[in-house]
């Protein structure tokens, strides 16, 4: 009888994040995760249950890895403004480097998915009440700071960046046009003057 091959399943899910990112839940098979995650099938479902149970897996990684960069820059050290602008700029530089165009994991899903499946609808709403959360705190830092305007309600513009971000990565799936991307960030920018 043979030995069960041996895997660390966090690798595993490493690169199940990046396929699922890739190929969307649907577009992805159970033979193609067996032949790019390296592992049986028998160990792919024994492991994670289901195809499901890892795309789940994988959205809670792409929170883990993607989502976390961005809120690191936000909470992190140095003026509001410059952070909220790095942030911006991770997410522009992301989005060119994306040869693949594969845009937003979260924002894939939330395509892919809508509302029809309760479990991947709370991941995806938590990395964008995450990422709107960052951006309120820096926005509000600002305001007290006196380097964003005060005249607007720093959720709702907290509210204009996340949708902004989420934008650049759309858009960036079908024309990847540097000038139009970063004048977009740039724009975005300016609304909190």
């Amino acid at each position: 009888m043979g030995r069960a091959k041996q895997f660390d399943p966090d690798v595993v899910v490493d690169k199940a994040m990046r396929v699922f990112w890739r190929d969307g839940y649907a577009g992805t098979t159970p033979q193609r995760l067996v032949d790019e995650l390296g592992i049986g099938r028998g160990s792919l479902y024994n492991a994670f249950g289901s195809k499901a149970g890892l795309y789940e897996r994988a959205l809670r990684r792409y929170y883990e890895t993607e989502t976390v960069r961005l809120i690191e820059i936000l909470d992190g050290a140095g003026s509001p403004r410059v952070r909220v602008r790095a942030a911006l700029d991770l997410v522009v530089t992301a989005a060119l480097a994306d040869t693949e165009r594969r845009g937003c994991m979260a924002a894939n899903a939330a395509v892919e998915f809508g509302q029809t499946d309760a479990t991947v609808n709370h991941l995806v709403r938590r990395v964008f009440e995450r990422q709107e959360a960052a951006f309120r705190g820096a926005i509000e830092e600002g305001q007290r700071a006196g380097e964003f305007t005060t005249d607007a309600d720093a959720s709702d513009l907290a509210y204009v960046l996340l949708t902004t971000i989420n934008g650049i990565r759309v858009l960036a799936k079908a024309n990847p046009d540097e000038k139009r991307l970063r004048g977009l960030a740039a724009t975005a920018l300016r609304a909190l003057d």
